[in-house]
């Protein structure tokens, strides 16, 4: 039995959303929304021409939910056809290391002596706090057997991750990338790259003598912002298109399209693992956050997706990449109902994978050889994006236009 058929056998104490039951995909003009995140993501959601904020309890079109709402509500919530959900249901399984903390060790000895120092405590993220006492922290002997140790620690998952020592620097200085993935459905797959996104780098020169230094080893922003250099207004960032001139001038265009092409195959890859697992429902969509670190090879590095990436911003130019990334999500999702659903590009968004690979040429493509076949993705490459979308809807309204 589908999601929507047992959802309509529930009883009437669950809560339903959407009105105008039976009539899918009808262009509206009005689109209640509701969302309790106070950052960027509020700004474009009050931006939005006929989008209205619900508040408490009201009745909602759109709901950029937190997890936890999740949770405690998604499997007693009716929808209607058109209603749209800013999760899966287990949108966890492609990103089970998320929020449990990044610690580095040098030997696997450390990670046990770590283990037994953190039994019963709470472990903080890295993402929230920045902490330099997560390496080798026990020094201490403890007497009491083995048996007895296991019995008081209780059984946590982890990720172990080789660290990767020859990471790919510039102005030594190690980075990774931050790049969108959009997934509208799982089964059939259907997900969408974002042509923008950002490397983001450490504030301190690298080296391998100073592993307990998280300025040097982990790039995120939460941690580097602590830095004592730290600039809040120019940051630790550049845009994945400088990012990707900066390597074609030093490699050359076809071993950046080869490296590119690799981080393609790391998305999808990393999607079909879960798509079986995965419960894919009409409603629901999802914005994916991967981290991806470069080593000295030009080869790619899948160190986390983030099923929440922050939309938080950390500079003007970082409010503005996000914003626009936010409002092009917004028009896949399609409130509007104006869209075709044959679209390739939709602003910054092309759409890798539908059911199997799209091409960047039009019209059907011949996968039998895929000799001369090229994935339709243009991540770190010129975004046009407002050309395009004005572009897209004047084509649209002439479509609609001429068969009415």
């Amino acid at each position: 039995m589908s999601l929507q058929k047992a959802w309509s056998l529930k009883s009437q104490t669950s809560k339903g959303h959407g009105a105008s039951k039976g009539k899918e995909r009808e262009q509206r003009t009005l689109i209640r929304f509701k969302t309790t995140l106070m950052n960027t993501l509020m700004d474009v959601l009050r931006h939005r021409p006929g989008w209205v904020e619900v508040k408490d309890e009201g009745e909602w079109d759109f709901y950029w939910c937190d997890v936890s709402w999740l949770r405690e509500n998604f499997d007693h919530t009716y929808m209607d056809e058109h209603v749209r959900i800013s999760h899966f249901r287990n949108h966890y399984e492609v990103a089970r290391s998320q929020g449990k903390g990044i610690f580095l060790f040098r030997r696997l000895k450390d990670i046990m002596d770590w283990r037994k120092g953190t039994a019963g405590k709470k472990v903080t993220s890295v993402e929230t706090q920045a902490t330099r006492a997560n390496v080798n922290p026990s020094g201490s002997h403890d007497t009491r057997s083995s048996d007895d140790q296991k019995d008081d620690i209780p059984v946590e998952n982890y990720v172990a991750q080789r660290y990767v020592e020859n990471p790919y620097l510039i102005g030594g200085r190690k980075f990774d990338l931050r790049v969108y993935v959009l997934v509208m459905s799982y089964i059939p797959l259907r997900a969408w790259l974002y042509r923008d996104g950002f490397a983001r780098f450490s504030n301190t020169r690298f080296t391998l003598n100073s592993i307990d230094d998280h300025y040097v080893h982990l790039t995120n922003v939460a941690v580097q912002k602590t830095s004592p250099d730290y600039h809040p207004k120019k940051g630790c960032k550049w845009t994945l298109q400088r990012f990707r001139q900066y390597l074609a001038s030093k490699h050359g265009p076809k071993a950046v399209e080869t490296l590119f092409s690799d981080m393609d195959n790391i998305f999808i890859k990393s999607l079909q693992s879960v798509q079986k697992v995965i419960i894919s429902d009409k409603h629901c969509f999802e914005l994916y956050g991967y981290d991806i670190l470069i080593d000295q090879d030009l080869k790619p590095w899948l160190l986390e997706v983030n099923a929440s990436p922050s939309l938080t911003a950390s500079s003007q130019e970082d409010y503005e990449l996000k914003t626009c990334l936010l409002e092009d999500t917004l028009h896949v999702v399609d409130m509007e109902a104006r869209l075709t659903g044959k679209e390739k590009r939709v602003g910054g968004f092309d759409l890798m994978w539908n059911d199997g690979p799209v091409s960047r040429e039009e019209g059907p493509c011949d996968l039998s050889g895929m000799g001369n076949f090229v994935t339709n993705t243009h991540l770190g490459c010129i975004n046009d994006r407002k050309e395009q979308l004005r572009q897209l809807f004047r084509s649209l309204q002439v479509q609609k236009k001429a068969s009415s």
